[in-house]
């Protein structure tokens, strides 16, 4: 319809002109009949590469559009004003095709720098929803991501910069998995960012720096305690020596000996301390290794033989054959099994039986470590606040068999942080059965899960 129109608008006048000349017989009729003929022929030739140049043009808009390039040289309009206005759509559309290829790599340069970070950032839309999280937040929070969003801290410091239009901080303290401190900063978006984002949220991780601080507190606070008797106890026999005991061997090699003994307690509660410091600076994060606990406890049975039969100790050992990796740290885990067993040896009944077991757990994917004694057990009132650093039940034994009061603190704190979970049963007269259940390694769990019934 275009084109006949745009042949009708060209032959019209003409044609027109001639039939009337025609009507009043001012012309001969071949003539004028030819002429009408050759006007028709010419105006659908024009119509023909009107309507060709127009749907040119009209393609070049909608490359243009599209962010493609434009046509080649060989698809130009013929009819000069076409051309020119083809040549300045040509030139804006190569323009906006550079321009949006510009975007484009910008785009992807900002979302691989987000990406990249190594702080969690967490993208929000105007409804509070996430609109994008980068690896960082995803690895640090994952599923429990809305959760650390509803945080009341965080929540209303959200509420405070959408209101405000400016930058709010706040700390707050995550209880699960493991305790967290963090730091989060709300960044509003005016105008927003190309995907509808609204506001950052920055989380910053300051669990170590505040451990750092607590540590160097709490240790110079244990040492001054805890270093205090056997120091007092040195300095007394130093004395001693150098006065009544100066001309006295007998006593100077009782003396020394309990020098000794004083002074490897020192040394054993410093290695404690700081082992306790180690682990809790690294607690909140855990550990991506993995551990095959079958070889590592064989390995930690065989260098314990001199201590079962100093106390004439029989260790019963059952680990179950086809045990699942579980995520771990190998020392670590290591510092488990032998703080477990030493104080199964060393307060179980002496010439009993140590029971060493490792089976996978019932109920949930895992492995679970059980070391039990048949000591005199623990009365009830005590057991929550065994693995408080220090705390023993027994002071006098626990000193004397030679105990620094962390062994439990220790391992409470490195199942912490693989995300296992530890549990101590006693009964007086009968004994004491230490349990820790280790999770299992998620590829190990994936295998499981698609093996057949």
């Amino acid at each position: 319809m275009g084109m006949l129109g745009a042949g009708a608008a060209v032959a019209g006048v003409p044609v027109a002109a001639l039939l009337l000349l025609l009507a009043m017989r001012w012309a001969p009729v071949a003539p004028i009949v030819l002429a009408i003929g050759v006007t028709v022929l010419a105006a659908i030739l024009f119509a023909l590469r009107w309507a060709r140049d127009v749907d040119i043009l009209s393609d070049t808009v909608r490359r243009a559009g599209a962010d493609e390039p434009a046509l080649q040289s060989g698809h130009s309009p013929v009819l000069p004003g076409m051309q020119r206005l083809a040549d300045d759509l040509g030139r804006l559309t190569r323009r906006t095709v550079a321009r949006s290829a510009l975007i484009e790599q910008l785009r992807r340069t900002d979302s691989t720098v987000v990406e990249r970070l190594p702080d969690p950032l967490i993208m929000l839309a105007a409804d509070r929803s996430v609109r994008r999280a980068n690896s960082a937040a995803r690895a640090a929070f994952g599923a429990d991501m809305p959760a650390v969003l509803r945080h009341p801290d965080l929540r209303a410091a959200i509420d405070r910069a959408f209101v405000s239009g400016t930058t709010e901080t706040t700390d707050m303290t995550l209880p699960v998995p493991v305790p967290r401190e963090v730091h989060a900063a709300v960044v509003p978006m005016d105008p927003p960012i190309a995907d509808g984002g609204r506001a950052v949220v920055v989380l910053s991780d300051r669990t170590r720096e505040r451990a750092v601080e607590r540590m160097r507190a709490d240790f110079v606070a244990n040492v001054s305690h805890e270093l205090r008797t056997p120091l007092a106890s040195l300095i007394g026999f130093i004395d001693t020596l150098r006065g009544p005991a100066a001309d006295d061997p007998p006593a100077q090699q009782r003396f020394l000996a309990i020098m000794g003994e004083q002074a490897a307690r020192m040394n054993r509660l410093i290695d404690d301390l700081l082992s306790l410091s180690r682990i809790e600076l690294v607690e909140h994060q855990p550990p991506s290794g993995t551990v095959e606990l079958r070889e590592l406890a064989t390995r930690l049975i065989a260098g314990f033989e001199p201590r079962l039969r100093g106390r004439s100790v029989e260790l019963d050992v059952h680990i179950s054959s086809g045990l699942p990796a579980v995520f771990g740290d190998a020392d670590q885990l290591v510092q488990v099994l032998q703080n477990l067993l030493d104080n199964a040896v060393k307060y179980g009944r002496e010439g009993g039986t140590v029971r060493f077991e490792i089976a996978l757990a019932t109920g949930r994917p895992g492995v679970v470590i059980t070391v039990a004694d048949q000591g005199a057990g623990i009365p009830r009132e005590h057991l929550p606040r065994l693995t408080e650093r220090f705390y023993r039940v027994d002071t006098g034994r626990s000193r004397a068999a030679g105990g620094t009061g962390l062994g439990l603190a220790i391992v409470k704190h490195i199942v912490n942080r693989h995300r296992g979970q530890l549990s101590i049963e006693s009964e007086e007269g009968v004994g004491t059965t230490v349990s820790v259940w280790l999770p299992q390694t998620v590829i190990q769990r994936a295998v499981a899960s698609d093996m057949p019934a």
